[in-house]
């Protein structure tokens, strides 16, 4: 099933952030440690040319430290790019970030010359938490919703940086389905958007291949099922999400895996690798080109039968 949510105000924040693209020193693009590679918008890839971009994985203590190491590594291996993991809601890790943007911009921060940064990031990622941090004091309105910002706002946070802050934003066709998936799992995406037990299947299966001795343990089942929408069924008999007959409500056993996987009662969980995504891009990839050809073959046919 294809996921995709993208409201108007994100298609505003959107142009905004390519018009005013060419007065940005620096780029912040706030991550979901969870999941870093679905929590990329390539919006920001396409437009920042050599900018020098930071890559800030927030909400680390919910991810697995081991899994979120690999990605530090891995985006540090990008040209112009660094990498730190953070907990946006311990102001003494935010003062890393400051130094971070000195460093990559040394021309400037200084009296009458700003670091000028855009701060983005996708919808419920933690960026108004991580400007008030910034900022020690509360400037941006915080939100266990997405879309919380609605416009853009330019904030002096001291040290001579000025932030460019917009709105959560998505984008309008995600390609790959699983980051739909994860987005939708980890509470980027509202839940209209979705089927709650589609997602929670999906949580299932991958929690089944990953963490089996982190969900053996927490539902205190003797013998995993085999997939995710029979580990749901598990859940709900364990959990009495039971209607008359027996019968699992799938719904409210969904709803119990999603919210003890997005509050860490199942412990730190990372939804995804940079092995697994890598993996994933490829397929994508070759998806697009063979589309690409498809188009392009159709239009030439469509070219010819027009001449006759």
């Amino acid at each position: 099933m294809a996921i995709n949510w993208y409201p108007g105000h994100m298609h505003k924040a959107q142009k905004e952030i390519k018009e005013i693209m060419s007065d940005i020193d620096l780029i912040i693009e706030v991550l979901d440690a969870r999941i870093p590679y679905s929590s990329e918008n390539p919006m920001i890839a396409s437009i920042r040319r050599d900018k020098p971009c930071i890559k800030l994985l927030n909400k680390s203590d919910l991810a697995d430290e081991a899994i979120t190491a690999l990605w530090i590594e891995h985006f540090k291996s990008t040209k112009n790019t660094d990498a730190i993991a953070v907990n946006a809601k311990k102001t003494d890790a935010m003062q890393k970030l400051i130094k971070l943007c000195q460093e990559l911009v040394p021309n400037k921060g200084s009296e009458g010359k700003p670091i000028r940064a855009l701060i983005a990031g996708i919808p419920n990622v933690g960026k108004s938490t991580t400007i008030n941090a910034l900022a020690q004091r509360t400037i941006a309105k915080t939100g266990n919703e997405p879309a919380v910002t609605k416009s853009q706002q330019k904030i002096n946070i001291g040290h001579n940086i000025t932030l460019f802050d917009t709105p959560g934003m998505l984008w309008p066709k995600i390609e790959n389905e699983n980051s739909g998936y994860r987005l939708a799992v980890t509470g980027a995406i509202k839940e209209t958007a979705f089927e709650l037990d589609d997602i929670a299947t999906y949580a299932g299966d991958y929690l089944l291949e990953a963490y089996p001795d982190v969900i053996q343990s927490r539902y205190e089942i003797e013998e995993l099922a085999p997939n995710g929408y029979e580990f749901l069924e598990q859940v709900g008999k364990r959990r009495g999400c039971l209607r008359s007959g027996g019968r699992v409500e799938i719904n409210k056993a969904a709803k119990i895996l999603l919210t003890e996987l997005r509050e860490m009662v199942l412990g730190p969980i990372s939804m995804e690798t940079p092995e697994m995504c890598i993996a994933e891009q490829v397929e994508v990839d070759r998806i697009k080109a063979e589309k690409a050809e498809k188009d392009a073959l159709r239009k030439t046919k469509f070219k010819k039968r027009k001449k006759r």
